[in-house]
């Protein structure tokens, strides 16, 4: 099968998977409910997304380890199974994916949840060491490629890349959550991740989450305008959720409107488009309809 590295440098459009939390909410997982628990106890289900997103043309499957670090699951027991979870959830996936010729696993890295020192109580040094703790279990997994996604603040994103960086040499995204329309909620820039982590250990520079599909157009423009040569990931939300009648979050943006974006953010210079949260595998067929 040809590496990840080497597809992009062919040239190729890969398309992500769409949403791990939302998909698993419609199946049975309680809002606020750790995904992670699933991969131990339900892990047909997290195997059963994963080949739907496989079945739809994606080119990369993620892990369900968004929030498989020691501090994220600091006050769960899972905190003592982090390397068993993350293990457990690359081998899900890797079942997953040999369902077609050519798909990758990646595996994902969510943020902590703590701000690092002066602003929380978090560390650099912890932080890099829960994260190299997480990326040696994904690796040992079988992952082709590490997701540090969702980040909003450099000094965390730093240290994920530095702990990941001492376990393994695997290609590694890295990509930043703009939540206040074209800045993370920490006011980071595209331009300063860019001149943060170009050319700095991440193989691939992203956005993902945050706001509208024509934030994510404007953002990818930003990280193009200021690296012209950087390999470059999109996956947005389905568009702002609305509250439904039951509490559940919907998400109104349909598949041809998310496969019109997905060709949008290729032409403005992304590689490898997909879906956040909302994000189905109908939305995913509709991604790779209008890219391929």
């Amino acid at each position: 099968m040809a590496g990840f590295l080497e597809r992009l440098q062919s040239g190729e459009i890969l398309v992500a998977d769409g949403a791990t939390g939302t998909n698993l909410q419609k199946v049975g997982l309680v809002s606020g409910q750790t995904p992670e628990t699933w991969v131990l106890d339900q892990p047909e289900k997290i195997q059963a997304l994963a080949e739907s997103f496989v079945d739809a043309g994606s080119d990369i499957i993620l892990t369900c380890t968004f929030g498989g670090t020691r501090l994220r699951l600091r006050e769960s027991p899972l905190a003592q199974r982090v390397a068993e979870i993350n293990q457990r959830a690359a081998e899900i996936a890797r079942k997953a994916a040999s369902k077609r010729s050519n798909v990758l696993v990646a595996g994902s890295l969510g943020p902590t949840g703590l701000l690092l020192k002066p602003y929380g109580p978090a560390t650099t040094d912890e932080v890099a060491a829960t994260f190299e703790e997480q990326a040696k279990a994904l690796a040992e997994g079988g992952v082709d490629l590490l997701v540090i996604e969702t980040m909003f603040a450099l000094d965390e994103a730093k240290s994920a890349l530095e702990g990941a960086r001492r376990v393994t040499d695997l290609p590694i995204v890295v990509s930043f959550s703009y939540d206040r329309g074209v800045r993370t909620m920490m006011g980071t820039k595209p331009a300063q991740v860019t001149s943060a982590f170009f050319g700095a250990g991440a193989n691939v520079i992203g956005a993902n989450c945050g706001t509208t599909l024509e934030n994510m157009e404007a953002i990818i423009k930003e990280y193009k305008a200021a690296a012209p040569e950087a390999i470059l990931w999109a996956k947005p939300n389905a568009g702002l959720p609305e509250m439904g009648p039951d509490e559940q979050a919907l998400y109104k943006i349909t598949p041809e409107e998310m496969g019109a974006f997905a060709k949008r953010y290729v032409k403005a210079g992304a590689q490898i488009v997909g879906g956040c949260c909302g994000s189905t595998p109908a939305h995913v067929a509709g991604i790779v309809s209008a890219v391929k």
